[in-house]
């Protein structure tokens, strides 16, 4: 009898049957960035040799369709165990439902890695409860093609004025000196924040945010009319060019600028090795004037409330808040990791992160996109009928104004 029981003790243990013994764990991670999933699954691979038996799934969703799509598995009871979550208000609509587990310094200590802003942006608001460990920082500016600057005699514009002279002399070289169309309305938003945050100032953006002004003050209203100065120098028919078709512009060497954010860096990179690429800070409004980047934190990683496999999920999501998850976000993914200490050994990255230090917040993501009508959704399509003629720059800040008003307080009778 004993040499049975000793047995069948030992045929337990070699199936992971009893305690204290690990078994084969799956978890599934979801996201909207498909293109990163080779990198995912090496970074992956290299938790499951930490964590023996636990095994992360990767899937990836549209990422038009990916908050939606978020937000019906989890108020169905379910979907994954660990997600990447969007910042700011896209984290709110997943947080404040009770869908996801809180962080704290006691189940995650990694958060002390991050900056006081980076948890702010990926906290609830009403309460400052953290809810996701921040995954990268995007900075607005301009990418350039450095041989089509150099073949129009041109060096990098560092204020307005020099930037439509540049613009001119690109045009009279024969080549298309703007990339962007206005037909994909995100990208308009992109371009919109790029260029008017250096004209607005940082002091604008404290000031709205307040309520001591609002979208109709002249400051802003103008910085929009000084979009339309570049209208001779976008693409032929922009108004129907939407953003795939901009990025091949720029790619094939048929436009000098493309005003975007840094996430374009490494994508560019990979699709035409050889294109003479640079990534400059949006012009100041005149030599006195800093030239401010606008910057936001790109989401994060939640580990889901309902999970059936939470302690297993709160392991991989601070694995992903270390330091070496950052370095190496930046080494395969060419992302800024906001996580203190990191390497950038993308010599490109690292002047952008420097730039940082001079920046204003992207407007409307990081203090509009909270509540419906938000922000973004009113800016986007009152640009696109700016840039086709049928709005003014002013009538423009007063929808967006209007818009907001209702159920922004400070800008209620304003």
């Amino acid at each position: 009898m004993r040499k049975l029981l000793a047995g069948l003790a030992a045929l337990l243990a070699m199936t992971g049957v009893g305690a204290g013994v690990a078994r084969a764990e799956n978890i599934t991670f979801w996201t909207w960035r498909q293109e990163d999933k080779a990198a995912y699954t090496k970074l992956f691979a290299e938790f499951t040799k930490a964590h023996p038996g636990v095994h992360v799934l990767f899937r990836a969703f549209p990422p038009a369709d990916y908050q939606t799509i978020v937000s019906t598995a989890l108020a169905g009871g379910k979907g994954p165990d660990v997600l990447h979550t969007r910042a700011y208000g896209g984290l709110e609509q997943l947080a404040k439902p009770g869908y996801l587990l809180e962080l704290t310094p006691q189940n995650d200590p990694e958060l002390a890695n991050l900056p006081a802003s980076a948890k702010t942006a990926l906290a609830v608001r009403s309460t400052g409860k953290i809810y996701s460990s921040a995954f990268s920082t995007q900075t607005l500016g301009i990418l350039v093609n450095r041989k089509i600057l150099a073949e129009a005699k041109v060096a990098e514009p560092k204020t307005w004025a020099e930037l439509l002279a540049a613009c001119k002399a690109v045009k009279a070289a024969g080549k298309i000196c703007i990339a962007n169309g206005t037909a994909t309305g995100w990208m308009d938003e992109v371009f919109a924040g790029d260029l008017t945050g250096p004209l607005l100032g940082q002091q604008f953006f404290k000031d709205v945010v307040a309520g001591k002004t609002t979208f109709k003050d002249p400051k802003y209203t103008a910085a929009l009319g000084k979009l339309l100065e570049l209208k001779p120098y976008m693409p032929p028919g922009f108004t129907g060019i939407d953003y795939p078709t901009s990025q091949q512009l720029f790619l094939t060497g048929r436009a000098a600028m493309f005003v975007g954010g840094s996430w374009e860096i490494a994508n560019f990179h990979k699709q035409n090795p050889k294109l003479a690429i640079d990534f400059m800070a949006p012009p100041a409004p005149d030599a006195n004037s800093p030239r401010l980047v606008s910057k936001f934190y790109d989401g994060g990683y939640a580990v889901v409330k309902s999970s059936k496999h939470q302690k297993a999920a709160l392991e991989l999501v601070r694995f992903m808040g270390t330091k070496h998850f950052g370095d190496q976000l930046g080494a395969m993914l060419g992302d800024i990791s906001p996580i203190e200490g990191v390497k950038l050994a993308d010599p490109m990255l690292a002047r952008v992160a420097a730039m940082d230090k001079q920046s204003v917040p992207y407007i409307m993501l990081v203090s509009f996109r909270y509540e419906n009508p938000t922000g973004s959704e009113l800016l986007q399509g009152a640009l696109q009928k700016m840039f086709a003629g049928s709005m003014t720059p002013q009538q423009v800040g007063a929808s967006v104004t209007a818009g907001i008003a209702k159920y922004y307080k400070p800008f209620q009778g304003k």
